[in-house]
């Protein structure tokens, strides 16, 4: 009896021993006719060993991919796609560049900035009065979310008009935000309705 530990080692593991093996007979074929015509046949064994992939892009391109690996790219065939090259299956993806773009209080986060951008561009009325209330609140949600502690809303409409370069100016005695006391309850009993949610989750397991 043939150990696995004393077979080669296989090249895609998840089609298992018994794929390999077709394959590797597959190469042997001199005929090329009857070569592709096994080649063929392997590539549906393989689909039908996934069909929940079958609605994946490039499905089937995939798998004459695999079966080119399998076969350490010596299975001598009219291929119907173009095959991956031998030397990109160990390249390196290519380097993702790092986002270094400035922050200005990271407490708010560059999304809070950026529609802080758009709206100082809003006409005035009634639609910007609003959103920028909204913008408001949620910097002062952001904040005691890093700063577990109460911020007076002068703090707030001071960063605002800074981060909208001194177009939006809100007036203390004209804008009310919502307490600190209340955000900060909101957030805690947010959290705990979380955690009474994964505790009731693993409990009726």
């Amino acid at each position: 009896m043939k150990y696995n530990t004393e077979e080669e080692r296989l090249v895609l593991p998840e089609y298992g021993r018994n794929i390999q093996n077709m394959v590797d007979y597959c190469v042997t074929i001199e005929n090329r006719e009857e070569r592709k015509r096994c080649a063929n046949t392997i590539i549906n064994i393989m689909g039908n060993m996934f069909p929940h992939l079958r609605d994946v892009n490039d499905f089937k391109h995939i798998l004459w991919d695999h079966l080119a690996i399998m076969s350490h790219f010596k299975l001598d065939i009219d291929y119907p796609y173009e095959i991956i090259k031998r030397e990109k299956l160990n390249q390196k993806p290519p380097r993702i560049p790092y986002n270094m773009s400035h922050i200005r209080y990271r407490h708010y986060g560059k999304t809070l900035e950026l529609m802080i951008r758009k709206a100082k561009e809003l006409e005035d009325g009634p639609a910007k009065d609003q959103l920028v209330h909204l913008l408001a609140t949620q910097m002062k949600k952001s904040f005691l979310t890093w700063n577990k502690e109460s911020v007076d809303d002068r703090k707030i409409f001071k960063d605002l008009y800074e981060l909208s370069d001194g177009v939006i100016l809100l007036k203390e005695e004209e804008h009310k935000l919502a307490e600190s006391r209340e955000i900060l309850g909101r957030n805690s009993g947010n959290s705990g309705n979380r955690k009474n949610n994964n505790f009731s989750r693993n409990k009726g397991r």
